[in-house]
């Protein structure tokens, strides 16, 4: 059966041109772009002078992040006009191994939503971390053999590269075997560091946080994802890069984004929408999010509306707000009018389900676990940075005498992380800046990417006892104040994901957002994702795992007191 599509204002992503052309598409394919008569096809729908694009393709994104089942994920996702994902399921394979991969991969079959997959490269991703595995080459080299895996994941561990450890160096000479992508991960890495980084055989990397790091990366050939995510927003340093040449080396990612987000603002739409607001041409944009990740992860048939393309194309109702209307995934309807509609949920086989139902094995938490016994000297104090995933060091004298060295005045509270896949019993507690938290604690088990348990907070108790929520509920985010729970998202799934709706999950999101400002926390800042961030010790300077503070840069264990 063939099918016309009629008066239709098509983006051109070769050309970069709006261009009045009929569509006609059979058995999934876009078989002709021009001015087709109606008795050429057996089916006639008029687009009534609406834009068409390429579906549009997210070239980085951990879905275990959005809190969602890969179904869940998908009916946000192609609603906003997104069809097609590559996701790096390290998050899930540091808690449970392959089994994990092999989860994600079994939870995305079948859907009207494209899910390829990166095979995770670092894990854990540093010496210093705690997985529940220590995933090798040999052990990933087997899912090479899947289609819908297209290469090695973000290659955190930059200084094994450079210092060409040979574990690093056999996932990547397997990666290039198999001739596929491999990802990068270097935030500010620069000069011949840089050079022997991409030596390796590593192409982009999606941690550029000012326009002088991208410059430099493109310069030397690589491709850069421009990441708009919830707490690492480089569009606005980045927008320059949407002009030519840049724009063509460039794509458009989320990286880490939560449900709420996702719901309120969008998907990768959300992005295209921001960077024009910036001043960034829309054709440009498209295209960033279509033709190049299509063509850089060699996605044959994606990425454009042309003939022998897949019939993915969003339909949306003007340039500046990119409104999205309707979505076609291989010629089927699968959002009408802003809505998706219904699909069948893939089936799990039971005892990897059963696996990520039983990821915590930590003994109940008490106060003392958070004491830190004072010595003379200054302290390190781990400070964040608003809206970036980098950390700067503080060096100053604390107060012992009072709040065991906390001070609320200077914004300076205490952080704590616990090992929780093998019951080690190793713990580390440090100081925070940035966080802005007054009274009260979280916890969460999304701790980048080991995912350890990670607690903050302004006293001991409320810091116990927001561990203890998120451990008997097999894992999760809480909220907690003058020893009452606020909030609480449980996530069953590996402590990362959540079993219900997307709505439902995005309100849980919501309320935990709400509940946050009771502790005092300054608007704008995202408490759970930062936090999140400040434990994964391959992102400069200074990050605390369970086995104490991390300087990133030299990659060696400091001390607490200086």
């Amino acid at each position: 059966m063939k099918t016309l599509f009629v008066n239709g204002n098509v983006i051109n992503v070769f050309s970069e041109e709006i261009e009045k052309n009929n569509i006609l598409i059979e058995n999934g394919k876009i078989i002709g772009v021009g001015n087709y008569a109606n008795d050429s096809a057996d089916e006639i729908i008029d687009l009534n002078g609406k834009y068409v694009c390429p579906g549009l393709i997210d070239g980085h994104i951990h879905i275990e992040s959005t809190m969602l089942l890969p179904s869940e994920l998908a009916k946000i996702s192609l609603a906003h006009g997104t069809t097609t994902i590559i996701a790096d399921p390290h998050e899930i394979a540091n808690v449970c191994g392959k089994d994990g991969i092999d989860f994600m991969i079994e939870a995305s079959k079948n859907l009207p939503f494209d899910v390829y997959f990166m095979l995770p490269s670092c894990v854990p991703a540093t010496p210093f971390d705690e997985s529940f595995s220590n995933l090798t080459a040999d052990e990933l080299t087997g899912f090479y053999a899947s289609p819908k895996v297209l290469g090695l994941a973000e290659m955190m561990n930059y200084v094994g590269v450079v210092n060409k450890d040979q574990e690093i160096f056999n996932k990547i000479e397997d990666a290039k075997y198999f001739s596929k992508r491999i990802n990068g991960h270097a935030p500010l890495l620069s000069g011949e560091l840089l050079d022997k980084y991409i030596s390796a055989g590593i192409k982009d990397d999606h941690e550029c946080s000012n326009l002088n790091e991208a410059l430099e990366k493109l310069k030397k050939g690589m491709h850069i994802m421009i990441r708009q995510g919830t707490s690492a927003r480089n569009l606005s340093a980045l927008i320059p890069l949407f002009k030519k040449p840049y724009s063509n080396r460039c794509m458009l990612v989320t990286d880490d984004k939560h449900p709420a987000d996702l719901l309120n603002n969008g998907h990768i739409d959300s992005i295209i929408r921001q960077s024009v607001s910036l001043g960034a041409d829309v054709i440009s944009a498209i295209k960033m999010a279509t033709l190049i990740p299509a063509e850089y992860f060699h996605l044959e048939g994606y990425g454009a509306i042309a003939p022998s393309y897949n019939a993915d194309f969003v339909v949306f109702d003007n340039l500046e707000d990119f409104n999205v209307l309707d979505v076609y995934k291989n010629g089927n309807k699968v959002v009408e009018n802003k809505q998706t509609l219904p699909f069948t949920t893939p089936h799990i086989k039971k005892f990897l389900y059963e696996k990520t139902k039983s990821s915590f094995n930590l003994s109940p938490l008490t106060e003392s676990d958070f004491i830190i016994s004072p010595k003379t000297g200054s302290v390190r104090i781990i400070k964040t940075i608003k809206n970036e995933l980098l950390t700067e060091e503080i060096i100053k004298p604390l107060d012992f005498s009072k709040a065991n060295g906390i001070d609320i005045d200077s914004d300076v509270i205490k952080i704590a992380v616990f090992e929780r896949h093998n019951g080690t019993g190793h713990r580390a507690v440090c100081y925070i800046n940035g966080l802005t938290i007054k009274d009260g604690a979280i916890a969460t088990s999304v701790s980048h990417d080991s995912h350890n348990l990670i607690i903050a907070g302004a006293n001991e108790k409320d810091m116990a006892l927001a561990g203890n929520t998120v451990i008997n509920a097999g894992g999760g985010l809480a909220v907690v104040k003058n020893g009452k729970v606020l909030s609480l998202m449980p996530l069953p799934i590996a402590g990362l994901m959540s079993e219900l709706s997307a709505q439902e999950v995005a309100s849980q999101n919501q309320a935990l957002r709400d509940s946050v400002s009771a502790l005092g926390i300054e608007q704008g800042i995202e408490p759970f994702m930062t936090t999140a961030f400040i434990s994964l010790a391959v992102i400069p300077h200074l990050k605390i795992t369970t086995n104490g503070l991390i300087d990133v840069d030299k990659q060696e264990l400091v001390d607490l007191f200086v």
